[in-house]
């Protein structure tokens, strides 16, 4: 099969669908690959670079008529007639607000893979292009803050005065507000976030941010994309942004309800008590902006000084390493859907992220997609609602506990049994050595185990739970008399100490590269 990369009509637009270094992943695949010429100008790429690479330059029309057309924006409706019946469209179409041209491309014959509709979940986050765009798009909001606010992020004295950090506050804190912290973070910026979502307080920290809790209990997501606050949150949280505007001298607001407005986030008079020369970034402009004031890609200077940036081509001003992480996206959904690497598509619409991104197949709508559970809060019981199963879900659970608890009982008897037969029938030295081995689990429990579970990943704390009870062990060994003992109590007291000590030294390196110097 035919893959056809068309260069973008989109005014701007500096992105391409394909790089070299992905043409030549997907003639591995089994499929030719026919590049419009001119497609990659934007992102420095020539038209030898692909040729090299195994692509074919062709014309726009060979592009458009190829069996796999990929894209970095959704066609126009005048478009999708360039496409040639059966063939299959792979790009970004926000299918939630793009009906019409879901039942145009249905209507032509043409299946459509939608790359902004990929399911949140593990398995298919090496296709999710709203991640790997988004966390482009952060970094980015900090360097054209950085552009536009003129002074020092981090805080320096010299012996001409001190210069204080820039404060910077960001509005949620996902894929494109991590990466908007790390980045502030990085250039020495005192950074504060806020989010709907109390768990991502540690990812926050772990970047060098501060957390701003909004004590106000928020419903948890259960397909992985955000989705609107409560009145009562709302209202907390627009007293933490005012409060903050008054303060920092940069807002970069990330927060955005797919299918739906932009929620406002900053007012007016947030903006008005805002210091002359604070600059905001609105990442949210192209579905209207988090920020009262914003213009889509312009930037507005307010009557008290304050620079409102609006632009939504954010990942199109890194359009190079945008374009890699983009295209490989497409390639990872090429190697799902083509099993055999024959280049031949193969569509499993059982499987979730398949059926998730198929938006348009065999001249059928297929959205929405049925949903997907991703999140780690707990379904919703369907079945606990209906009558008269409340009452035998509360027993069975009942029943449960007490075979558990009956179980736990039989084994601690079991255990002690053994423990008495030992203690009475073996030979004191067993005796002995068994004492040892049980004061050396209980010891080397409390010593490594209470440490705080983040300074160690699950590995390293039970390895150095092991090596603990090994050390307290052979401490006690080192009593002896008998020079065999002796000897190996102490190459395994050495080689335990190594590897509790080595474990700490490797934690503090690690732990170190996320503080601030």
């Amino acid at each position: 099969m035919l893959i056809g990369v068309t260069r973008e009509t989109r005014p701007g637009e500096t992105r391409v669908a394909a790089t070299p270094a992905t043409v030549r992943q997907l003639t591995g695949l089994g499929y030719d690959v026919v590049i419009e010429s001119g497609a990659g100008a934007g992102s420095n790429i020539t038209d030898e670079a692909y040729t090299r690479a195994g692509a074919a330059i062709g014309t726009a029309e060979e592009a458009w008529r190829a069996d796999l057309v990929f894209r970095v924006n959704a066609p126009e409706l005048v478009e999708v007639e360039r496409l040639k019946e059966g063939a299959t469209l792979v790009a970004p179409l926000a299918p939630a607000a793009n009906g019409s041209l879901l039942t145009a491309l249905a209507a032509h014959k043409v299946d459509a893979f939608a790359m902004d509709a990929v399911p949140r979940i593990s398995r298919a986050q090496s296709l999710d292009i709203l991640s790997s765009q988004a966390n482009i798009a952060g970094y980015r909001a900090v360097i054209e803050a950085a552009h536009h606010f003129g002074r020092f992020f981090t805080g320096q004295v010299t012996a001409a005065g001190k210069v204080p950090p820039a404060k910077v506050l960001v509005a949620g804190a996902g894929v494109a507000g991590l990466a908007a912290i790390g980045a502030a973070a990085s250039l020495g910026a005192v950074v504060r976030a806020t989010d709907p979502r109390p768990e991502v307080a540690d990812q926050v920290k772990s970047l060098g941010g501060a957390y701003l809790p909004v004590d106000v209990e928020v419903e948890q997501s259960a397909d992985g994309y955000a989705r609107a606050t409560s009145e009562a949150y709302d209202r907390r949280a627009a007293e933490i942004y005012s409060e903050q505007a008054a303060d920092v001298d940069i807002i970069i607001t990330t927060a955005l309800i797919p299918g739906r407005p932009a929620p406002r986030l900053i007012t007016a008079a947030d903006i008005a008590s805002m210091k002359p020369g604070s600059v905001v970034v609105d990442m949210a402009a192209a579905q209207g902006g988090n920020v009262e004031g914003t213009v889509e890609d312009q930037v507005v200077t307010t009557g008290n000084g304050v620079t409102i940036i609006g632009y939504t081509d954010l990942p199109a001003r890194l359009p190079a390493q945008s374009s890699q992480l983009y295209g490989t996206n497409l390639v990872n959904l090429m190697k799902l859907v083509t099993p055999a690497k024959d280049g031949r598509i193969v569509v499993d619409l059982e499987d979730a992220v398949q059926r998730g991104l198929t938006v348009v197949h065999q001249g059928d709508v297929l959205w929405p997609p049925p949903p997907v559970q991703v999140s780690a809060a707990p379904a919703a019981d369907t079945e606990a609602k209906e009558p008269g199963k409340t009452e035998g879900k509360a027993a069975g659970a009942e029943k449960k506990k007490l075979s558990a608890t009956a179980a736990k009982a039989a084994l601690v008897g079991t255990g002690s049994l053994a423990l008495f037969l030992l203690n009475a029938f073996a030979p004191s030295e067993i005796t002995q050595h068994f004492t040892v081995l049980t004061l050396a689990v209980v010891v080397g429990f409390y010593v490594i185990g209470h440490v705080h579970h983040a300074l160690h990943t699950p590995l390293m704390s039970v390895t150095n739970a092991i090596s603990g009870i090994v050390v307290v062990g052979a401490l006690l060994q080192l009593t002896g008399t008998d020079n065999v003992v002796l000897v190996l109590a102490g190459v395994a007291t050495l080689l335990a100490s190594i590897n509790i000590f080595g474990g700490f030294a490797v934690t503090r390196r690690m732990l170190s590269m996320f503080r601030k110097a």
